[in-house]
């Protein structure tokens, strides 16, 4: 390519360039918002993973986290109950609903040192509200140290129900 091709070349991509990021930007359209009276949603969870040739168990701390993401409204959260990976319920750990204001969180510890739920393990948390809201984040965060080595993951919840009870 000649010198003074290049040149044009470069002057039209610098030009062009930031115009599409912008136009392309601009042009997405904005995903709805979500308004819900209730849920029931899953979250994977895993106490442990396994890692090298022989499968060697790596122990995690899971934390269930429930974030009331409505600026306005509370929630109630009736259950977050946890499951092994045969799917047998191990632990209810509400013993009557709770109420999230606006904003607030919650969360739920499942130590290290508990494999009662295996690699397979799962929550099942149930809210409600009085009015339609903005759904709840609801996620598991694993985290576990070993020997100099770390690994932390984030494992989203999904809406399996749709429900206001």
């Amino acid at each position: 390519m000649p010198r003074e091709a290049k040149f044009w070349f470069k002057l039209v991509w610098i030009m062009v360039f930031p115009a599409l990021v912008i136009f392309t930007s601009e042009t997405k359209a904005a995903e709805p918002v979500h308004l819900s009276r209730g849920q029931l949603i899953y979250v994977p969870v895993y106490s442990h993973i396994y890692s090298g040739d022989r499968e060697l168990p790596f122990l995690l701390t899971a934390i269930l986290s429930i974030r009331n993401t409505d600026p306005q409204h509370s929630i109630t959260v009736i259950a977050a109950d946890y499951y092994d990976s045969e799917g047998k319920l191990i632990r209810k750990y509400l013993e009557k609903p709770i109420n999230l204001n606006a904003l607030a969180s919650a969360r739920y510890i499942v130590r290290e040192s508990d494999k009662s739920g295996g690699s397979g393990a799962n929550f099942l948390v149930r809210w409600r509200a009085d009015t339609d809201v903005n759904h709840p984040i609801v996620e598991a965060v694993m985290i576990g140290t070993k020997s100099k080595q770390g690994i932390s993951f984030v494992s989203p919840g999904t809406v399996i129900r749709e429900s206001g009870d």
